[in-house]
């Protein structure tokens, strides 16, 4: 398993990038806009973190997410996840439901899965490399829950 980022969201671009940017020294690394979607997702590193970021590590790096759309963040709605890069997707999510944890988010895509803590927290997991050929049960396995 690898760290791979946290995810937080934001209100305002501008005002974050200043904070974590301009106050705190990070780096933005990427920056990807989804049309569809109707977000903004900003990815920053650590000044001693940014090569391992630009390069096929893509890690570790703190994810900004801005919804375009107007939302108010409360109850910890604004801390998204955590990410972590694992070996073999289907294997660790049949792993967990042997365990009793709950597949939130099933790996239908062979790369993403989302399970939470036991305190709730969202954990995402993505296979490390290419996807993984879609197959059963996860391939029409329906989301449970939230993440």
């Amino acid at each position: 398993m690898q760290y791979l980022h946290t995810m937080v969201r934001i209100s305002d671009i501008d005002e974050s990038l200043k904070f974590y940017c301009g106050l705190l020294g990070m780096e933005e690394i990427n920056r990807h806009d989804s049309e569809k979607g109707r977000f903004t997702l900003i990815f920053l590193a650590a000044p001693a973190d940014g090569d391992r970021a630009r390069s096929s590590d893509r890690a570790p790096m703190l994810e900004l997410t801005y919804n375009w759309d107007p939302e108010t963040y409360n109850g910890g709605r604004n801390f998204g996840h955590l990410a972590y890069r694992v070996d073999d997707i289907y294997g660790l999510c049949q792993h967990l439901m042997d365990n009793g944890v709950t597949i939130n988010r099933p790996p239908r895509d062979g790369h993403m899965a989302f399970v939470k803590s036991p305190d709730g927290i969202s954990v995402e997991l993505l296979q490390s490399g290419d996807p993984l050929p879609a197959q059963e049960p996860w391939a029409s396995m329906a989301n449970t829950g939230s993440w």
